[in-house]
């Protein structure tokens, strides 16, 4: 793919913007008309104050003709944050197939007479990161309508399917306790239908009377994570409450104070160990459904080949799970699915393997290796380094890919109020030419943020951009990228419009703590 550079810097861009009003004619040496507003509207975002001694990438290309419309340091290595998803999720669709889907299922050792079990049953995990605590009792519902009431030997859970390494490399200890950052097990639990897994959503409602405890519970309900409430029930001061979860443990203390009549407050909290947690949940199960275990449970241990089969659950395809994945920007389906994608191809699922295998498919796609590096499969590392001319590289590339219309609907859609459309950018751009057009994967990180995706052009051309955006001061500069997008979706080469150049004008973008996404804050912020 041809790259044609604007570069000729800030003195052009003033004469751009000072000669405007005269529609300055296009030559041979200069873009035409409509290349000329384009450009200058883009680097009038990129002059906001927001960015001063910061660090922007922005790349534009129409994937219809090839042609590079805007390229400001395109072969810049910058941090992408989430936009990292877009490699792994296009190699997941082209390496494991829209149809794979993840297998949990119940195997057993030893006889079995008059609903006795002489040995073990087995929970194999099979990365599956949708498993809720209703699959695990339909599991449970499933081994006993094979009749068996009684297990003589121990509850095994397997999850070799991958390896044991829990948390990136790479990922801050600070992030550890929140759900944006959950261990990586091959057998694990989610909550809700949002499927965090690895997380369980604690739940503090006020106490009757000033003085009392909150009422503390758990989503799922379970043993395997303990509450330690220091919380207190008040008359007055409002409600501000924390939960903390520790390292190298399940206990999460509750602090603080919530008003009577206030309602509940949730938060969701990493498990320190997924397998236990899951191990725990369908144990319970088990239990509702008459089934006695009468022997421990023990983590990690695989499932010998001859165990016979007693239950199974299979996930949703890969097709469908793009949405969660995509649409909430789902850190934990990225790293399932860099260790799946290691395991199907290289026989072990590690990170290792999976980005060996992810970055031999990218590259294969057009993307230049050789200037970039992933560390993890969502983004959560800052030593991830990608230009932006690389993503649109990759997104100009697999349009001729037959699973390209699944990915691209499971991309967020700008301005779209419904959650599983609009996704992290829901909340962003409604009301402007870029809503119901823009289809992009967003970024965020404290002092990263990036938008990397489609735009179609007032001529019905589909632009593939990036815009990457590091090392910046500002609580954020989401608004600058709706602008750019804006201008995208708004761009025609025929454009009535020669007198002025105008930044577009961008609605408030939600208020989200600094460094991350929309989706990653719950109750849902966008």
């Amino acid at each position: 793919m041809q790259r044609r550079l604007f570069t000729r810097g800030l003195a052009l861009t003033a004469l751009l913007v000072a000669t405007a009003g005269a529609g300055a004619p296009a030559t041979a040496e200069s873009p035409d008309p409509a290349q000329t507003r384009l450009h200058a509207a883009i680097d009038a975002v990129l002059a906001d104050s927001r960015l001063d001694g910061a660090q922007a990438g922005v790349v534009v290309v129409d994937t219809t003709t090839g042609e590079t419309l805007y390229d400001r340091n395109g072969d810049r290595r910058l941090v992408p944050a989430s936009n990292t998803k877009l490699l792994t999720s296009a190699a997941a669709l082209a390496l494991l197939g829209t149809g794979h889907r993840f297998t949990t299922d119940v195997r057993s050792t030893g006889n079995r007479r008059a609903g006795v079990l002489s040995g073990d049953l087995y929970l194999r995990g099979g990365g599956d990161p949708t498993m809720l605590a209703a699959d695990y009792d339909a599991l449970a519902a499933q081994v006993a309508a094979e009749g068996v009431r009684m297990v003589t030997g121990k509850l095994v859970a397997d999850d070799t399917r991958y390896d044991d390494t829990r948390l990136g490399p790479d990922w801050t200890w600070d992030d550890e306790s929140y759900y944006y950052a959950a261990q990586v097990s091959a057998l694990t639990v989610a909550p809700d239908t949002d499927y965090d897994a690895g997380t369980v959503i604690m739940r503090a409602a006020p106490g009757g009377a000033a003085g009392d405890r909150p009422a503390v519970t758990m989503t799922p309900a379970n043993n395997w994570v303990k509450i330690d409430n220091r919380a207190v029930t008040v008359t007055e001061g409002g409600t501000d409450l924390s939960f903390e979860r520790e390292h190298g443990g399940d206990t999460v203390v509750v602090t603080g104070r919530i008003e009577v009549g206030d309602d509940p407050v949730d938060e969701w909290m990493t498990v320190w160990e997924p397998t236990g947690y899951a191990a725990d949940v369908f144990r319970a199960a088990l239990h509702r459904h008459g089934i006695r275990v009468l022997g421990p449970t023990v983590l990690g241990r695989a499932t010998p080949t001859e165990a016979a089969p007693v239950a199974r659950h299979d996930s949703m395809p890969l097709g469908e799970l793009m949405t969660p994945f995509l649409k909430l920007s789902n850190n934990g389906h990225a790293e399932v699915l860099t260790k799946e994608i290691g395991r199907i191809i290289s026989g072990r699922g590690t990170w290792s393997t999976g980005l060996a295998a992810i970055s031999e498919y990218v590259a294969d796609a057009g993307m230049d290796t050789g200037t970039l590096r992933q560390r993890d499969g969502s983004g959560l590392s800052r030593r991830n380094l990608i230009p932006p001319a690389e993503f649109v590289s990759l997104l100009t590339a697999v349009r001729d890919e037959p699973w390209f219309d699944t990915w691209y609907a499971a991309l967020p859609v700008a301005g779209n109020a419904e959650r599983f459309v609009g996704g992290t950018l829901r909340s962003r751009m409604r009301g402007t030419a870029a809503a119901n057009n823009v289809h992009a994967k967003t970024g965020s990180l404290t002092g990263v943020s990036g938008l990397s995706g489609y735009a179609t052009d007032g001529d019905g051309h589909l632009l593939a951009f990036s815009i990457v955006l590091n090392n910046y001061l500002a609580s954020s500069v989401k608004s600058l990228e709706d602008q750019i997008a804006i201008a995208l979706a708004s761009y025609r080469v025929a454009s009535p419009t020669t007198a002025r150049v105008a930044v577009p004008v961008a609605p408030q973008t939600p208020r989200v703590p600094e460094g991350l996404e929309c989706s990653w804050v719950k109750p849902i912020a966008c």
